[in-house]
């Protein structure tokens, strides 16, 4: 795929302190870029920069924290020394898994800001430094957003993560139109089962949902979805398609990358939409079996 000669620039990239945020910011320091990579905790800023080197500076924040995002944005404005950035890679997120009626409100909540606001929040922070200001000399950056293949396909017990992604999707094919006059192009990049700690950063509360009726399906919805989690392609070959998508002459608006596939996502997506659900639930096992009760008792 032809690439523009963008320099070797720099890129800002959140969530690098493990999984595919560190599998990015690897990747990109070893080809010659800056990476401002942003971590939660000072000690995982120390260990990140140690393993990748002097191209790799932390940036301490929150992609909750408006406060802590801004002054970082400044700090990157100070070293780029009037110069645009190459990109802005939103990667951070965190998993969550649980039948809707019954999961915490709270939880729900907090995997919106997270993976939805949080993004927004960063992009609008760092936008001036991808090209809003007309003050900075050089290219227009493009921003590049880590959503999932649940902005496409939702199965059951996954409402709320796929409720985020869903949003970020939107969120990015609004920004791509509304940044045109800028040259700033939006990309979405949409994996599937890949290397991550995502789901580490919210582990399941199985007992939380055994007393209500969806506690067997959703213990075999997990060892099913973990099953094919452990199947996962490495984070590597996603760290390529970013790099793809900040240099490619022509990126792609929208990628699909990784397990189950992109011919089994379409056809997934062009199902009735009661089918669709239907599938997947019986793919990952979350419905109840033959002569088995669903209420309890």
């Amino acid at each position: 795929m032809a690439t523009e000669d963008r320099g070797s620039g720099a890129v800002v990239v959140t969530g690098v302190s493990s999984g595919i945020g560190y599998a990015i910011a690897k990747l990109l320091t070893e080809r010659g870029y800056t990476v401002f990579g942003s971590v939660r905790k000072a000690n995982d800023a120390d260990r990140v920069r140690a393993a990748l080197g002097a191209k790799l500076v932390p940036l301490l924040f929150d992609v909750c924290d408006g406060a802590a995002i801004g002054s970082a944005a400044r700090d990157v404005r100070e070293r780029m020394a009037g110069r645009t950035l190459l990109g802005l890679v939103n990667n951070a997120g965190i998993g969550t898994s649980g039948p809707l009626l019954h999961e915490p409100i709270e939880e729900i909540r907090s995997v919106l800001d997270i993976n939805l606001i949080g993004q927004l929040r960063v992009m609008q922070a760092f936008a001036p430094l991808l090209g809003t200001d007309s003050a900075l000399a050089g290219p227009p950056g493009r921003i590049v957003n880590v959503s999932s293949v649940g902005g496409t396909l939702v199965g059951p017990f996954m409402g709320a993560y796929a409720a985020s992604k869903i949003g970020l999707e939107a969120v990015s094919d609004a920004l791509r139109t509304e940044l045109l006059p800028y040259g700033i192009d939006v990309i979405v990049i949409a994996p599937g089962f890949f290397e991550s700690s995502i789901g580490a950063n919210a582990p399941r509360d199985y007992a939380r949902y055994d007393a209500t009726d969806f506690g067997r399906t959703f213990r075999r919805f997990a060892e099913r979805f973990d099953g094919e989690v452990a199947k996962s392609w490495p984070a590597v070959r996603l760290a390529d398609l970013v790099l793809t998508a900040l240099t490619s002459s022509k990126p792609k608006a929208h990628y699909f990358v990784g397990p189950p596939g992109r011919l089994a996502i379409w056809l997934m997506s062009h199902l009735p939409r009661r089918m669709r659900g239907v599938v997947g639930a019986r793919m990952f096992d979350a419905l109840p079996h033959k002569g088995e009760s669903f209420r309890r008792g």
